[in-house]
């Protein structure tokens, strides 16, 4: 357990959408716990990225490894301090109440798709860019293309929730905790890409030992128990 380090500080943390609600469960209870204050901003990584490129102030970024890693490489990010913190897999969502479909098998899913009148997806970020493959992959692109509906970051799951789009395939933890939508479950495992995320402070914060002991709190075991629920697999070192 982190315990409080004196005087409050203020950490802003700039994350990617995928891991949203674990992030904003793991940054309520850190400052539950030490009385700091965090201010929580979502992109999708190529935004957090361009923004941290640009120069914006952060302490720590929660993003994809290769995001992370890249910014790592250039000198944004102490290397130091990287930590993974676990990894997600595609789910499916659809509007609460409509009929549940089969994606239990590949031919089911692809079934599915092919009978859905529109189907969402990030239209930025690394799930939304493996679900474009995955439909030319399963020989579908050109029965979809007037289906497809690419989504902002802050608003796919919404999108199904208030009926614009009938269903979304998008990282599993990103469908928690949004009201109006049911979760289907993951995709069938032979199509199945894993979406991992991870943390790093940066070398530029003002407040490196507070913004250390919040990377080391979110990827620890206690913090596993917030991830797993959410559909999260943890990665504790």
């Amino acid at each position: 357990m982190i315990q409080g380090l004196g005087l409050c500080a203020e950490l802003k943390i700039l994350s990617g959408n995928g891991s949203r609600p674990a992030t904003i469960e793991l940054c309520a209870q850190f400052q539950r716990v030490t009385g700091h204050r965090i201010v929580l901003e979502f992109y999708v990584n190529p935004t957090v990225k361009s923004k941290i490129e640009a120069g914006e102030y952060f302490d720590v970024a929660v993003l994809n490894p290769p995001v992370l890693d890249a910014l790592i490489g250039m000198g944004k990010i102490d290397s130091s301090s990287r930590v993974t913190m676990g990894r997600i897999g595609l789910g499916v969502a659809i509007r609460k109440g409509s009929p549940r479909p089969d994606i239990s098998t590949v031919q089911a899913f692809k079934k599915t798709l092919l009978q859905a009148k529109s189907v969402a997806y990030p239209g930025d970020g690394a799930s939304g860019k493996y679900f474009v493959t995955l439909i030319d992959q399963l020989g579908i692109s050109q029965e979809m293309a007037t289906k497809m509906r690419p989504m902002s970051g802050e608003y796919n799951v919404e999108g199904v929730a208030n009926g614009q789009v009938e269903m979304i395939v998008v990282v599993a933890s990103r469908i928690y905790g949004v009201d109006g939508v049911d979760y289907v479950g993951l995709i069938p495992q032979e199509l199945q890409t894993w979406i991992g995320f991870a943390a790093g402070v940066s070398e530029h914060s003002k407040e490196k030992e507070v913004a250390r002991n919040f990377v080391k709190f979110i990827s620890s075991q206690e913090a596993a128990k917030v991830m797993i629920p959410i559909g999260i697999e943890p990665f504790v070192e």
